[in-house]
């Protein structure tokens, strides 16, 4: 599946297709299975059609998060098996490094993914396959896009608010102040746009309860299929290779 193949995939797919991996790696805790999808995954990402910058800047909470959930089980975790360091309440363990490290490859097969999947993923586009496909109330997703877009200005607003504060020398002293009072500006504002763009969808008959139309017509085909296949051939391998090798341990398990 080519990178333009992959971004003509309607976003419900995507969102099944990461949906059943995380499903699929969180059965278990096991490092085995996450390396097994994450090698997999990692063959699929060359052909998502992103430099190696927007990869690295797209996933990077994922990548950062990863490491830092790892640290916390490895010093924290329950201690189980030979120990190997001990300090009040750090306690490294054979049983806590073993499942630092499945944690950590964990969040990389169920994060990078997501991540990948929906940098292509256009906000109109999901929004259209969300009522369409999934039949979810439009009122609920028109209200979603339409406060999904409006993230955007609120970034906008608050860089002009800081430099109108700053213009008017507000914005010399006290960060911590500064800060609070431009949160609560920001709030007022937000609030303002929200009622008049809520105001403005209502006279145009977005909350009415006669079935809409749409613009653009939503629609799954062979690209999707395929993609969702991929998706359970990954955690189908996953979880066999685990199970093959006995590292299996079902979460309610133990």
């Amino acid at each position: 599946m080519t990178a333009r193949a992959i971004q003509r995939v309607n976003p419900v797919t995507k969102l099944a297709a990461a949906l059943v991996l995380s499903v699929a790696l969180v059965l278990t805790v096991d490092w085995v299975s996450a390396t097994v999808a994450l090698v997999l995954e990692s063959v699929l990402f060359f052909w998502a059609g992103l430099s190696f910058k927007t990869f690295f800047l797209r996933t990077s909470p994922v990548l950062i998060a990863a490491p830092f959930g790892a640290l916390t089980l490895l010093l924290y975790g329950n201690p189980s098996g030979p120990s190997y360091a001990q300090f009040l309440l750090v306690n490294v363990t054979q049983g806590s490094v073993q499942l630092a490290l499945a944690v950590f490859l964990r969040v990389l097969a169920i994060g990078l993914p997501a991540a990948v999947l929906f940098v292509t993923v256009d906000p109109t586009d999901l929004a259209d396959g969300l009522a369409q496909v999934v039949r979810l109330p439009a009122r609920f997703v028109l209200g979603g896009l339409a406060g999904l877009r409006l993230v955007g200005l609120f970034l906008q607003d608050w860089k002009s608010l800081a430099l109108a504060r700053r213009a008017r020398g507000v914005a010399d002293r006290g960060r911590i102040r500064r800060f609070g009072g431009q949160v609560f500006a920001l709030l007022v504002l937000s609030i303002r746009r929200g009622s008049k763009l809520a105001t403005a969808m209502e006279a145009r008959g977005f909350g009415s309860a006669t079935a809409r139309s749409w613009a653009r017509e939503s629609r799954l085909g062979r690209r999707d299929a395929a993609l969702i296949l991929i998706g359970v051939a990954i955690a189908a391998s996953a979880i066999t290779v685990s199970v093959a090798t006995g590292n299996w341990r079902f979460v309610a398990g133990g």
